[in-house]
C-alpha cells in the first residue's frame, strides 16, 4: 500500500513486479550518469578558455558520441524486451480468473470453480470498517491462492475500462468485445489495492480493486464457504 510521502514503487509482491523494480533501478542508473556526464561538460565549457580549435573537425570525437547512446540505448532496451516477454508468457495457469469491467464495478468469475461468480463494489465510507481504506475498499474481494500462477481474462461490458494493481506489476486493458489476458504469481499473503486505470467516465475513480492473497488451504475453505452462500 502506498503512503503519502512515498517516493518510489510499492513493495513487489510478484517475481514480474520485481523486475520492474529492478529495471527501473538499472534505467534510472543509466540517466543520471547521463545527467552527471553532460554537466560536467557544460561545467567545462562555460568556465574553461578554449585555446584549440582542432578537436571541432575531429572524426573520433564524433565517432565516440555517435556510438556510446547507441550502446547505451542497447544496455537500457535489453532487460527491457525480457520482461516484456516475461509479462506476456502464459504457459501453464493453475487458475483462471474472468474479470469484466462495468459503470462502475467490476465482476470476477472463477473459471475452474462451479457457481463461483460475484460482483464487487466500492464500500462507501459510511459503511468501511476500521483499518480499511476510503475509496479503495469493497464489499467482495477477489481471493487468490499464493504461489499459484493465476491467469486473469480481462474484458469490459460497456466502455473502456483498465485493471491494474501496481504491487503485482499488472495493468490490462478492458475492452468491451475483446478478450485481454494477463498473469501473476503472488509471491506471500496480504491485501492489494489497485483501481481503474482509464478514464470510463463519471465515477473512473471509483472502481478499486482488491486482491486477497491466502494460503492453498485457506483459499480452498474460502471456495467452499463461497460456493454455498
Amino acid at each position: 500500500m502506498a503512503h503519502p510521502t512515498q517516493l518510489g514503487f510499492q513493495d513487489a509482491a510478484s517475481p514480474i513486479m520485481e523486475e520492474l523494480l529492478h529495471f527501473h533501478d538499472h534505467a534510472l542508473m543509466a540517466v543520471l550518469l547521463i545527467s552527471m556526464l553532460v554537466l560536467y561538460i557544460i561545467s567545462v565549457l562555460m568556465s574553461t578558455k578554449l585555446s584549440s580549435t582542432n578537436t571541432i573537425d575531429a572524426q573520433e570525437i564524433e565517432m565516440v558520441w555517435t556510438i556510446m547512446p547507441a550502446i547505451i540505448l542497447i544496455v537500457i532496451a535489453l532487460p527491457s524486451l525480457r520482461i516484456l516477454y516475461l509479462m506476456d508468457e502464459i504457459s501453464s495457469p493453475d487458475m483462471t480468473v474472468k474479470t469484466i469491467g462495468h459503470q462502475w464495478y467490476w465482476s470476477y468469475e472463477y473459471s475452474d470453480f462451479t457457481d463461483l461468480n460475484f460482483d464487487s463494489y466500492m464500500t462507501p465510507t459510511k459503511d468501511l470498517a476500521p483499518g480499511h481504506f476510503r475509496l479503495l475498499e469493497v464489499d467482495n474481494r477477489m481471493v487468490t491462492p499464493i504461489g499459484t500462477a493465476a491467469r486473469i481474462l480481462i474484458t469490459a461490458e460497456d466502455v473502456l475500462h483498465s485493471w491494474a494493481v501496481p504491487a503485482l506489476g499488472v495493468k490490462s486493458d478492458a475492452i468491451p468485445g475483446r478478450l485481454n489476458q494477463t498473469s501473476f504469481l503472488i509471491a506471500h499473503p496480504g491485501v492489494y489495492y489497485g483501481q481503474c486505470s482509464e478514464i470510463c467516465g463519471a465515477n473512473h475513480s471509483f472502481m478499486p480493486i482488491v486482491i486477497e492473497a491466502l494460503p492453498v488451504t485457506n483459499f480452498l475453505n474460502w471456495v467452499s464457504a463461497a460456493q454455498s452462500t
